[in-house]
């Protein structure tokens, strides 16, 4: 995949596109196409890979959506398109605006998703669903049990591919790509950012795609992204907490502006059930060395740390950087959000400020031309949601490991389940349990494109027997 393939297609209008199209761009009231629209449209149209860079709310889902319909034989009924997105309310909503959009055309669509029963599901592809949008683990367990099949697949589309990789998707993805035709799909990724690990996706699935970007003639691949959030002076270690918990950084260094603020927020991280670190001047030389080899092995998720302690470190794969609190000087904001994408890599420099501090956050930027995107604190209700999202991902995926006598053994304890969802005491175990389940799994290493490479670069013990690549399909 070329890094630097340069957009030769002309924009388009509304009045470019075919009757039939146009006809699809009325009965959802579009007056006019949207630029990521405009831009990118031409391309899919032609039937050329793209990668998309445009933030949520751009327009990006009808532009795959309408080319993606015009690719559709209505009279045929096996799935054409598949669109695979990161949570299950996108999957509806990508799912009603197709409805929208075919009208009356007689393209069947379903949205597939964790969490919910299979039987709807099923009763769709039986039915011969054209549009398949839903989560890489649910396709993928239709997938193995021959519900679902991709033989006649036309386009294939990633809708926030950075998400679908935090929700620690990528493995589904893989083993999906299994199942896809031997001929080339058409297929588009789009995406908010692209860092490194977004890229190396692309190389597995685009074929010499096309780059295209909202804001420039190409895609920012090393880039730090400068965010900030405007919290309660009081609730600000929440604050921190529920944004983490969003955000689900690969790793982090979290600054403080003195020692004793730096023990405490590693003390709530800790009791929060994450695994925190200290770095500040109390700590012996031998001391700062272990914990920061730990960080460097991909043993220690989050590291917090005044400015002094942190002179000089250098870990070269910190995917996030978080400011508790704005920094005296001026100048130790640059220091602090130069310790993110670093190496070629892109990553995030989030400030924590209440409203006494954001002033001087605000003059910092403007101090140093920084563009800084002020977000809305995730709320509890957002962060359950998050969390659900990536708990039913992670349980799914340990059930697709199971064999049938472990499956056997396992629903032993479906009666007293059943049993425990009656009780509040009962919910309250339940609930411990899944917790303590997704805890210990983020503490593992994120499936993504990078560790996959690594792990295919090792030398592999020789066996008498080849085995194929691709997933094998039950009979």
């Amino acid at each position: 995949m070329t890094q630097s393939q340069t957009t030769d297609l002309p924009e388009i209008t509304l009045s470019d596109l075919p009757e039939n199209l146009q006809a699809a761009a009325a009965r959802a009231g579009w007056t006019k196409l949207m630029p990521v629209q405009a831009k990118s449209m031409p391309y899919l149209l032609a039937g050329k890979d793209v990668l998309v860079q445009s933030h949520t709310g751009s327009g990006k889902t009808g532009a795959f959506l309408l080319p993606a319909l015009d690719r559709i034989d209505p009279a045929k009924k096996t799935c054409q398109v598949l669109i695979m997105v990161p949570t299950r309310e996108l999957a509806k909503q990508v799912a009603h605006e197709a409805e929208v959009l075919a009208g009356d055309s007689g393209v069947r669509t379903i949205a597939v998703y964790g969490g919910a029963s299979y039987g709807p599901q099923i009763a769709a592809f039986k039915a011969g669903a054209h549009l398949v949008v839903g989560t890489p683990g649910r396709i993928l367990d239709h997938l193995l049990k021959r519900n679902l099949s991709l033989d006649h697949l036309r386009i294939l589309i990633f809708d926030e591919a950075d998400r679908m990789l935090s929700m620690g998707f990528y493995p589904d993805m893989r083993a999906v790509r299994g199942y896809l035709p031997k001929r080339h799909v058409n297929t588009a990724m789009f995406s908010a950012t692209f860092p490194p690990r977004v890229l190396r996706l692309a190389q597995e699935f685009l074929h010499d795609p096309v780059h295209i970007s909202l804001s420039s003639d190409h895609v920012h691949v090393v880039e730090t992204e400068h965010v900030f959030y405007v919290v309660p002076g009081m609730d600000k270690d929440r604050s921190l907490v529920r944004i983490i918990e969003v955000e689900n950084p690969e790793s982090a260094l979290i600054f403080c502006n003195t020692r004793n603020k730096v023990h405490y927020v590693a003390t709530v991280l800790n009791r929060f059930g994450y695994d925190a670190a200290e770095l500040s001047s109390d700590l012996s030389q031998k001391a700062r060395e272990r914990v920061l080899e730990r960080v460097r092995r991909g043993e220690l998720r989050f590291l917090v740390a005044t400015d002094v302690a942190s002179r000089g470190i250098d870990i070269p794969a910190l995917s996030h950087v978080f400011l508790y609190e704005p920094p005296e000087d001026a100048e130790d904001y640059i220091h602090r959000a130069g310790r993110t994408g670093r190496a070629g890599a892109a990553g995030v420099a989030i400030s924590l400020v209440n409203q006494l501090e954001a002033p001087k956050l605000r003059e910092i930027a403007r101090r140093y031309d920084i563009t800084m995107q002020e977000r809305v604190p995730p709320t509890d209700e957002d962060v359950a949601a998050v969390v659900s999202e990536r708990a039913i991902v992670l349980l799914e995926a340990k059930l697709r490991e199971r064999d049938k006598l472990q499956v056997e053994r396992m629903r032993r304890f479906a009666p007293m389940i059943q049993e425990l969802i009656q009780t509040d005491h009962g919910l309250d175990l339940l609930a411990m349990l899944v917790d303590d389940f997704y805890h210990e799994a983020l503490h593992k290493p994120l499936g993504e494109p990078e560790v996959q490479e690594k792990a295919r670069s090792r030398p592999k013990k020789r066996s008498g027997r080849r085995r194929s690549s691709r997933p094998r399909r039950r009979n």
